[in-house]
């Protein structure tokens, strides 16, 4: 009992002189802390919803309970299949695509001697992602035009016949994919760029001087330093595989791409907001939310257990 009694004495002196020597770093985080509680914590509240036959007018104490009404209404539904199927052929094809993009991008930045050139390139491919959404959409409209759009000019142009990319529902996932791969694989650079700096120097002259060429450098040192960095933005793209993004797939869809176009977060704003669906929306939204926190907390255990790097 002694003991126990001196650890936590120990610990309240501890923290009493933690407190003390950063009480300007305590200040500063009351702010952000109070935002996550207001705008993240607060309103989990609201998703009892999902369990409930929601009325306004009753509010959300005063709406019937009705369990998993919701929940087997969806599941049961025609559309669940087809919605699961988008919103997953969406997310591995970006994942697919998307994830190693970057990665590539950084070590061919990293490689390159000409320092003007170099940033000139930097700037070029991450000047895309500061495009919003809405104005991305547009230019993708514009550009894929089956009139005088500069790509069907260019089939055109070698002898084929124009094609109406964004109005046909199979070529949906490869001009989503592709529009976001071009927007955002230069920001994202940016993390694996800064985790190639920290790389000692020490290894490049050692490797050089043992004879290794370019491509061997960038195997034995060049991947293995960034690593861990790979394994934290793996970890964090699966844990948004179920949530893509709603503003880009609903501006580019339309009547004749509606087959691959629709995905879960499209389906939540339709039924939600433009039908007034709210307890059935939340109960889709809580069920996507739900599958991104387990396959998280999975990819999180798989990459600790395998390459001993993870987010906690």
């Amino acid at each position: 009992m002694k003991s126990k009694e001196i650890a936590q004495a120990e610990l309240s002196r501890r923290t009493k002189r933690a407190l003390r020597r950063d009480w300007q770093l305590m200040v500063l985080c009351i702010l952000p802390v109070a935002y996550f509680i207001i705008f993240y914590y607060v309103p989990m509240y609201g998703v009892q919803i999902a369990f409930k036959d929601f009325k306004a007018i009753k509010g959300i104490w005063g709406s019937p309970w009705v369990g998993l009404k919701h929940f087997k209404r969806f599941f049961n539904s025609s559309q669940f299949w087809p919605l699961l199927k988008n919103t997953l052929a969406l997310s591995f094809m970006q994942l697919l695509i998307g994830f190693p993009v970057p990665i590539i991008l950084a070590i061919l930045l990293n490689q390159m001697r000409n320092k003007k050139y170099k940033k000139f390139v930097q700037s070029v491919v991450y000047c895309p992602h500061f495009i919003s959404i809405v104005v991305l959409t547009s230019m993708l409209y514009i550009f894929l035009s089956p009139r005088n759009g500069i790509i069907n000019t260019m089939i055109k142009a070698l002898g084929g016949e124009s094609i109406f990319f964004l109005g046909e529902a199979k070529y949906f996932r490869g001009v989503f994919v592709a529009s976001g791969v071009w927007q955002n694989a230069g920001w994202n650079a940016i993390i694996y760029i800064s985790a190639l700096a920290g790389i000692s120097p020490d290894l490049y002259e050692a490797a050089e001087i043992d004879g290794a060429n370019k491509w061997q450098r960038i195997w034995h040192i060049d991947l293995p330093g960034i690593l861990p960095t790979m394994v934290m933005m793996f970890i964090m793209e699966i844990g948004k595989v179920m949530n893509l993004g709603f503003q880009k797939a609903y501006l580019m869809q339309n009547a004749q791409n509606l087959a691959t176009s629709e995905i879960i977060s499209t389906y939540i704003y339709k039924v939600g907001l433009i039908n007034a669906q709210y307890s059935y929306s939340a109960a889709i939204n809580l069920f996507n939310n739900v599958i991104n926190i387990i396959l998280l907390i999975s990819c999180n255990y798989l990459a600790k257990k395998i390459t001993k790097n993870s987010l906690w």
